[in-house]
Parts: C-alpha cells; structure tokens; sequence
C-alpha cells in the first residue's frame, strides 16, 4: 500500500519514499509499508522546493546540522540552520528561579525566549531564500515541539510543512512509578495551548520516529515475548541483527538501559525507538506519522554508516538505491 505525501515535498520525490530498510509504517492507517512500495502523491508534485529552518535539539549546535543542510542544497532545497551554540542551552537553567518549575508546571516563555529568538533570525534570513514562497521548518528533537511553540507565539502565514525528526511530542504519563517528567511542565503546555496537528494542503505536520532499538525492563522480561532487541554489529544499517527475547537474559543491559530512558518520556520501557526517544512519543495524531528502521536519534554518537541518524547521506542512499 503506497502512503500519500501531498504536495509541494519538502524532499524530491526520491527522498519522499523514505526507505532506509525493510520496513516503514504509517501511523495514520496502522499500516506497515514494505520497501518496494514507495510513499508518492496523488497530486501533481511542484518542482520548486520550499527553503527549509532547520531547529537544532536539546544540547545541539548548529554546526551538528551541516550535512542535513549540504544533503538539501543538493536537491536544490536552500536552508538556514538557526544559530545556537551547545553553551546557549545553559541559559534554559534560568527556568530554576521560576516556581512554576519546582511545581510541573514550567512554561515555554520566557525560559526559552533565547531560542524563538533565534528560530525568529533564521526564518526571516529563510524568507530572504523564499521569494514569496513558504517555509518549511524541520524539528530534530526538542526543536519538534519548540517549532509548534514558535508556530504559536510567531504565527505560521509563512509555514506550509512542519517536519519533525525523533521529537518527543507527547508528555510523559503522570502517576506512573519512577517516571519524572524532565521537562517540568513544558511538553504539558505544548500539548494543551499549542495547535494540534494537522495534514491540509496549507500546513502539513510529517513526525518521523527512529526504530533503533527496542528498549528492556531493568528488571524482568517484556510484556512481548516474541520482541527482539537490535544488536550492534559492524554492518550497515538494514543488515542489523534481530535476536528473539522469549527469555530474560536476553536482553542486553544496552537494552535495559534504554529502555529506563524510554521510560521517562513514555512510562513504558519495552518499546521501540530511537536510542532516546520512544517511536510512540515521536508521533502526533492528525499528522502524517512514519517510522525508520534503523535510526538512530542524534547526529552526535552517528557515524553515518553502521549508525546513521535521520539526517545522515546514508538515509539518503538508501532511498536512491531501493529505488533506482
């Protein structure tokens, strides 16, 4: 079953079908998409690719996002990375003097007025690309949902797609043991005062979610006993190993690791993801949801190759090469 991407992409046509190993799914039709089918539209696809802003994540800088920048030029899709400086996340320790804080119930503003600010520089230097046509904003991590703030409090006339990679969107569950929501509030907010998703031809949400490694209880076995866990070897991704865990040995203490980190964003450690974000949190009702075999969450720790994050050449390749 192809899944339908309407135009104007944000990609090439090539980049649109997305597949980097055996499978992909889509979460709007619950459907798991095998690789030889292709994610296409049924409308007339525009041949003028939208200038894009890049958001960096939590505790990224700008210079992290150089190859996903030169990988766009390529396809002749300008963009501009907003400016921020691994230091400047330092800045978000202000929110400690705000009660609200100590409370769970932390607001965007003014904690992270720093980083609107600097998103607000990037899309007026994009606008300068665009020539009187949209944007396109493309989230890695909290950048996702710090996009849908800024398309809040900035206004969103200039933004047709919002593009997430691996952005944890949903706030973690509330009254589950040993889950502490690290955001104190933020991702509450975002969820009850900013725009939910949508997929119109004037603004498309697309949430992309990494299935790197399926996370393990600390203690006991899964709820799944036919899950796997991915074993890192020295292949390229697609070629990853999958063991059965119908038993508790054996899932590693990487796994088991993982998974108290899945945890924390979801309440649920025996979940697939992307090594730090669960592929459930990375997804939003009402947008177009897909999942990445294969993934991993951040261009710190990839190598591109054996372990290529979602904005790696070899995400790239490997849409060419199925496709060819």
């Amino acid at each position: 079953m192809a899944v339908a991407l309407a135009s104007p992409p944000l990609f090439p046509p090539s980049q649109l079908k997305l597949s980097l190993s055996s499978r992909r799914r889509c979460c709007r039709c619950s459907t798991t998409v095998s690789k030889s089918d292709s994610i296409s539209s049924p409308h007339t696809i525009s041949t003028t690719y939208r200038p894009a802003v890049i958001l960096p994540g939590l505790g990224n800088n700008t210079n992290d996002y150089q190859k996903l920048a030169l990988i766009l030029s390529d396809y002749g899709v300008p963009s501009v990375v907003a400016k921020v400086s691994r230091i400047d996340w330092l800045r978000n320790a202000a929110g400690l003097l705000d009660s609200n804080y100590w409370r769970g119930t932390l607001r965007p503003r003014p904690v992270l007025d720093w980083y609107l600010e600097r998103v607000e520089e990037a899309v007026n230097e994009a606008k300068e690309l665009a020539q009187g046509s949209t944007l396109s904003l493309i989230g890695h991590s909290a950048g996702g949902w710090l996009a849908r703030v800024y398309l809040q409090e900035f206004g969103l006339s200039d933004v047709s797609l919002l593009l997430t990679l691996g952005t944890p969107h949903l706030a973690p569950p509330k009254g589950v043991s040993g889950v502490i929501d690290q955001t104190r509030g933020l991702l509450d907010y975002v969820e009850k005062h900013c725009a939910k998703a949508v997929y119109t031809p004037d603004l498309r949400y697309v949430c992309i979610a990494g299935r790197y490694i399926q996370g393990a209880r600390l203690l006991g076995s899964s709820n799944d006993d036919n899950s796997a866990v991915m074993v890192e070897i020295d292949q390229p991704v697609g070629e990853m190993t999958a063991i059965d865990t119908s038993t508790p040995a054996s899932a590693t203490l990487r796994a088991r690791l993982v998974g108290q980190g899945y945890k924390q964003v979801c309440g649920q450690a025996d979940v697939w993801g992307d090594g730090v974000v669960p592929e459930m949190s990375a997804h939003l009702e009402g947008a177009l949801n897909v999942s990445l075999d294969g993934v991993y969450h951040s261009p710190v720790g990839s190598d591109d190759e054996t372990r290529p994050w979602y904005g790696s050449p070899a995400v790239k390749d490997k849409a060419e090469n199925h496709h060819k």
